[in-house]
């Protein structure tokens, strides 16, 4: 029975718990039992809300007895990204500046969740306040890569990612800055969804990069990722970038690719993609085609400066929203002689390197004399970048590119150098510059049987077709059916 559980979709699992053929305390019980057994050599969950989880899954059966409806998501466990605020429950962003903070209130899409009947099962790792493409940046402990220990999961919200994909929970939420959803997706060889930026709010969730950080899901299949990405997404009052609109998508999406254009960017099959990824995504290319797609090449001429671009307006970003860590208002204090001294051996303390690099960066683009030079330039070429994809999406439906440039690397690998770390999100960060859609599919594996993922994008507000079409190949290709070894 456990098994079964453990091997259902999360649209299955729902079925069943709203049919009464499985009690939601069951299937709790079961991804309890599994993380148990699976986490203390992964390492995906920072915490693991057992007692909270039960008590939901209890009521959840509650409801089911008195036949009151049940939600989308009756008694499915979603894990939960560690900068995403649980009333009542730690939230640290992966830093040591947050140990012990306890949210206040809950964060709009665990709202939606709690509405639609899921169960909250635990708070994921994630590299230090999201910055990084390895989740070796936490301040706490790495995460590993499921299919090979040795191997990262990608990040940062590779905890997520890892949670899905060894089926310790069915689904899970990250927030995606430059990539942050999709690369530890393709890592991990699941689904990961970046929606179109407003579409999910933000509120509760702990700020990297405002113009630039979503929500989103993770799943092992994108029906599920189609299913809780309906759950979180709609207008937010209290988040005044969230779009205005209350999306009536299509569920399941239409699947039919005849006549579908799809752009294959130049610039993205560049010298230094790693062989295997190529042949992997040029294959997938060929299904597209099978399936009644038309593909042609075209160009995003803008893109070589897509990375320079979010290395500027990322950690700008990032220092501004990060000066609220002061060791007064809340999270890690360490009292000096004077206020200054506070500040500096509390933020000393309790930011991480990876973090203090992009807070220094971000401090220096926005200084006096070097603002225009820097900030002010990026913003320009970001606006670029957006008109590219504006140019693009004139002449195709779709854009297929590959997710990262290389199969999950190797854990200390590159954590020396933050340049080679860097470009890790080189195919991922343009879609954040632009404000698209995207998502990340499971195409293929390596010699070494690790992940390989490509990327669909598609214009804004554009999730109904770009999961159609990731729908219409997942259901013709048996990627998504592999499950990892541990």
């Amino acid at each position: 029975m456990r098994e079964t559980i453990l091997h259902a979709s999360a649209t299955g699992i729902a079925e069943n718990v709203r049919k009464g053929e499985w009690k939601a305390s069951e299937v709790t019980e079961a991804f309890l039992d599994r993380i148990e057994k699976t986490d203390p050599k992964v390492r995906a969950f920072l915490r693991v809300l057992k007692d909270s989880a039960l008590e939901q899954s209890r009521q959840i059966d509650e409801k089911r007895k008195k036949n009151a409806s049940l939600g989308l998501l009756a008694g499915v466990p979603v894990a939960v990204k560690d900068n995403i605020h649980i009333l009542g429950n730690e939230t640290t962003c992966g830093s040591k500046i947050l140990k012990g903070y306890i949210s206040p209130y809950d964060a709009h899409v665990i709202d939606r969740l709690k509405a639609e009947d899921a169960v909250l099962i635990g708070k994921t790792n994630l590299d230090e306040f999201a910055m990084g493409s390895s989740t070796e940046n936490s301040a706490f402990f790495p995460t590993r890569n499921p299919w090979a220990l040795d191997r990262v999961p990608g990040g940062s919200s590779g905890g997520s990612a890892a949670a899905v994909a060894c089926r310790m929970a069915p689904l899970a939420l990250g927030s995606d800055t430059g990539g942050s959803i999709r690369q530890p997706a393709a890592f991990c060889g699941v689904v990961g969804v970046k929606p179109t930026y407003g579409l999910v709010s933000r509120y509760g969730l702990v700020a990297f990069a405002s113009s630039l950080d979503q929500i989103g899901p993770f799943a092992r299949n994108v029906q599920d990722a189609a299913l809780l990405l309906k759950v979180i997404a709609g207008h937010d009052p209290r988040d005044s970038t969230s779009a205005r609109l209350e999306p009536d998508r299509k569920f399941p999406p239409d699947t039919n690719l005849k006549g579908l254009s799809i752009g294959l960017p130049k610039e993205y099959f560049i010298r230094g993609l790693d062989p295997e990824v190529e042949n992997a995504v040029r294959q997938a290319c060929g299904i597209f085609e099978s399936l009644g797609a038309k593909l042609t090449e075209i160009s995003l001429p803008h893109t070589p400066y897509a990375l320079s671009v979010y290395y500027l307006i990322a950690p700008s970003e990032a220092s501004s929203n990060l000066a609220r860590y002061d060791g007064i208002r809340y999270g890690h204090s360490s009292e000096g002689p004077g206020l200054l001294e506070t500040y500096e051996r509390s933020r000393g303390e309790g930011f991480g390197p990876e973090v203090k690099r992009r807070i220094m960066l971000g401090t220096h683009a926005l200084s006096s004399g070097y603002y225009e030079a820097y900030y002010g330039k990026a913003q320009r070429v970001r606006t670029l970048i957006r008109e590219d994809f504006d140019s693009a999406f004139k002449q195709t439906d779709l854009i297929l590119t590959p997710t990262a440039p290389t199969p999950p690397f190797k854990m200390g690998e590159k954590a020396a150098d933050p340049l080679q770390m860097y470009l890790s999100d080189v195919f991922t960060i343009p879609c954040n510059l632009a404000g698209i859609c995207g998502v990340s599919i499971p195409c293929g594996f390596s010699q070494a049987r690790l992940p390989i993922g490509l990327q669909l994008l598609g214009k804004s507000f554009g999730e109904e077709r770009l999961l159609g079409a990731a729908w219409a190949y997942e259901s013709s290709t048996p990627w998504h059916r592999e499950v990892c070894p541990q």
